[in-house]
Order: C-alpha cells, then structure tokens, then sequence
C-alpha cells in the first residue's frame, strides 16, 4: 500500500469573512486544527498545512508541518504546488483540502484516495453537490513540478491543471458506493465550506457528530460500561459527557486502535470511544 499524505491550505485573510478562516473557533479549537487533525487521524503518513507569507496559525495537532507558500496571490494552486513538494520525497498520494471544511469526514479521504489508487490517474476529482472540488481531491505528489510550472506560465485556475493531465472524476453515486462513506457522510457534507460568516454562523450551530462512548474497568462504574450514544465534536467532549475527564490517569482508543489523550481530538459520525483506566490502556 503507498503511503498517503494530507495537505492542507490555510489560506490568507479571507475578504467575505473579514478575518482568516484558518482561526474561527470549533468546538474549542479552530477550524484549522480540526481540519488537521482530521487528516492525520486518516492518513499513513505526513500532514501538513500551508501559510501564506507570513501568517500566524493557530495552535496545530502534534506531527503536523508547516510550509510556507512562496508567492502570495497566486491562488490556491500555488499553495496546492507547495503542498505537494513538501510531502513529495514521503508520499506518492495526498489529499488537499482547504482549511474550512469542518464536517469533512475520514471516510471521504479514504474513499478518494482509494479512487486514485483504483484509477491509476495523477488526480481524483470529486463532482460532488453538483461542483468539481479540487480542494477536497486526491493528488500525485509528482504534479508539484507540473503546477509549479502552469504557475510560471500564467495558469492560476485549478482547471488548467485538468488539461495537462490524467483527471478521474467521481460523482454523487460513485462516491456513495462506499458503504461506509454512505452510512457516515450520506449527503457528502464532507465538500461543504464555510465561505461567508451566515455559512459559519449556520455551521457552528449544529449538533455535535452522534457518537458511541464506553468505559471499562474502574471508569465503568455505575453503569457506564454499557455503550452510550452521545453527541460530541472532540475527544475532551466525549470524556464529559460521561463525567471524566482525560489527565494522566485515563486514556482513550480511537475506534479500537488509537490510543490518546489528546481533548481536541475531533470526532466524526461513526467514531466509537473507550475509556480506560492509564494502566490498563499503556
């Protein structure tokens, strides 16, 4: 199996939002942050996030890099080219998004990148919601040199990449063959962006992802062994609504197999969360 990486596009001050998107707050954190780590809880290999000349990020998860992009005002695919040419020498794939995606979900990334593989091709595209989403697509690392070059040539539209090389494109229908993507993501909010503050506004306001929250061992008293539907956005969220609370004592698994401590940690519809007493989790 290649190794797969994710890139992430900060962005600059956005001119609808007034401010940059990369620092709304989520659920405690930041639009970025959950974007990040997001990313990293899917991908095998490295991360990172793309800035602008000299923006200021916010807090970022651990392991996830920073490249600077070189040119500012060239557009996302001047940042989508240095994106690319960070991760290159360690991964042959990568998902790149933009920064304000927060109901993107780890069945998406998956079911894209499995399509690049499946396909052959130097691009997976989404035509999703009715619309092309080059900012939520699958990408050679390879194609860093070929957009840098568009770039040098005057072509800034992500559509100029599609005619110099091999595009495959998946729509609605296509996508959702994923039974688990179809399950988890059924209307493929995943591609939907907060592009204006009423998008924000909108987004901030709905409920937390349903997920599944289990307590074993000395955490399992009164009850809560039994597995409990709950609605939470992060890791720190699910930990309350069963009244604790992740220090030095207490740990959690991810679906099974991450193990961490980490509040900030965002969950998605379908995550499963178990609590563990420190000596028992590792």
């Amino acid at each position: 199996m290649q190794t797969t990486a994710g890139v992430v596009l900060a962005g600059g001050r956005s001119t609808r939002m007034g401010r940059p998107k990369a620092g709304l707050e989520w659920h405690g954190s930041t639009l970025l942050y959950r974007t990040a780590a997001v990313l990293a809880r899917t991908v095998d290999g490295p991360v990172v996030v793309v800035a602008a000349p000299g923006q200021e990020l916010p807090e970022l998860p651990a392991g996830v890099g920073v490249v600077e992009d070189p040119v500012e005002g060239l557009g996302p695919m001047q940042g989508v080219a240095a994106g690319l040419a960070a991760v290159e020498d360690r991964a042959a794939a990568a998902f790149v998004c933009s920064t304000d995606m927060p109901f993107l979900h780890p069945d998406f990334i998956r079911r894209v990148l499995r399509g690049l593989t499946e396909t052959g091709a130097d691009m997976l595209l989404p035509v999703a919601r009715g619309f092309r989403q080059p900012l939520a697509a699958g990408y050679r690392t390879a194609l860093a040199g070929l957009i840098t070059d568009l770039l040098a040539e005057g072509e800034l539209r992500p559509g100029m990449l599609f005619k110099h090389c091999d595009v495959a494109e998946l729509d609605d229908a296509r996508l959702l063959e994923d039974t688990a993507l179809a399950r988890h993501d059924p209307t493929l909010e995943s591609v939907v962006n907060a592009n204006t503050p009423e998008d924000y506004a909108a987004a901030r306001e709905r409920p937390a992802p349903e997920i599944v929250v289990e307590c074993f061992g000395a955490l399992a008293r009164g009850g809560r062994h039994r597995p409990r539907k709950v609605r939470a956005a992060t890791l720190g969220a699910a930990a309350a609504s069963v009244e604790l609370a992740l220090d030095r004592y207490i740990v959690a698994a991810l679906n099974g197999d991450q193990v961490t401590r980490d509040a900030l940690l965002p969950l998605v519809s379908g995550d499963t969360v178990a609590f563990l007493s420190a000596d028992a989790g590792g």
